[in-house]
């Protein structure tokens, strides 16, 4: 029987397969439809405090390639986060590499040398102020009742979820969450889905520090929740990133060190000249467009689809996010 957390919790929790399955509808609005129905004050602007530049290497014809991050806001990863900071403050990932691209799984970057013992070269010495973060800071852990728990969210963004007793979106972010009923307390962690980024490590304890980053190319590797930190997203670029050869070597890692690319630059966007800046903004997900966008994206009725889903997992959802002029 289910205890009265478990019961509130899946009384507030959304089953995507209450919503409702109609047939497709010539006149029906498609999920990018809706959303560019939003008005202004329906979109978050993204600190550039929270944006971090990286430049590759020009590609073969000589184009240039810029991925931008967004990093995770709190009350997530911040350990990591801020490390993340003083490495791209220190100038510390100017002239490191992707090293590992493995097919629909990751793509990884950082010191070649760093934890490598075959390595030929030294490692580049860590700077100072680097904090050693805790497996505890993976999840985040509420009394049921504060301030952003379960009483106090929106109930349209709640989904059945095979790894967690439900998720939704966090001011955001694809959040998975569990009601401990014995403790009183609620788990929260943000989910692997589709251009999330997170941080390499070693075997337990080893958590990372934020010199080894990866961003997912692939399928949702949900089991890796809550084993591994997620610190970001990445909002523009992917493309630069998921479109890189394949590594031949275990685990996707380049056998040939010429095959790495190089990475010239990673850069906190609030340390460019104001002008420079780039300015990014994401749907509020506590807004009724993106619960509209949301429903069309579990149940796509536009002309081109013949049966609605009836159901999608959180990371089919996307968060919409959008470079604009200052």
């Amino acid at each position: 029987m289910k205890t009265p957390l478990t019961c509130l919790a899946a009384s507030l929790s959304l089953s995507t397969a209450v919503f409702a399955q109609d047939a497709p509808d010539d006149a029906a609005p498609s999920p990018n439809e809706i959303v560019a129905e939003a008005a202004p004050e329906e979109w978050a602007a993204i600190a550039p405090d929270d944006l971090l530049v990286m430049t590759l290497a020009p590609a073969a014809d000589g184009s240039a390639r810029e991925v931008v991050i967004q990093l995770m806001p709190p009350p997530f990863s911040q350990g990591w986060v801020d490390n993340i900071r003083t490495l791209a403050r220190a100038g510390w990932y100017d002239g490191i590499s992707v090293n590992r691209v493995q097919d629909n799984y990751v793509v990884q970057w950082g010191d070649p040398n760093h934890d490598n013992p075959e390595a030929d070269g030294e490692a580049k010495p860590l700077p100072e102020g680097l904090q050693t973060v805790e497996e505890r800071d993976y999840t985040n852990a509420l009394s049921v009742g504060e301030e952003g728990s379960i009483l106090l969210w929106h109930p349209q963004d709640y989904f059945e979820d095979n790894y967690a007793d439900w998720s939704q979106f966090k001011e955001g972010w694809p959040v998975a969450s569990a009601v401990d009923d014995d403790t009183r307390t609620l788990s929260q962690w943000p989910v692997h889905c589709y251009g999330m980024v997170g941080v390499g490590r070693n075997h337990s304890p080893d958590t990372g520090s934020g010199a080894q980053l990866y961003t997912r190319i692939g399928h949702a590797p949900r089991h890796l929740d809550r084993n591994i930190a997620l610190v970001g997203r990445v909002v523009e670029g992917i493309e630069h990133l998921s479109s890189l050869p394949r590594g031949k070597g275990a685990l996707g890692f380049y056998e040939d060190p010429a095959k790495r690319v190089p990475i010239r630059s990673i850069r906190v966007a609030s340390d460019f000249p104001a002008d420079q800046q780039p300015a990014f903004e994401y749907l509020s997900t506590e807004s009724q467009i993106f619960a509209r966008y949301a429903e069309a994206r579990t149940n796509r009725r536009d002309p081109f689809f013949i049966v609605p889903a009836g159901g999608a997992d959180i990371c089919n959802i996307p968060v919409p996010v959008r470079r604009v002029k200052k």
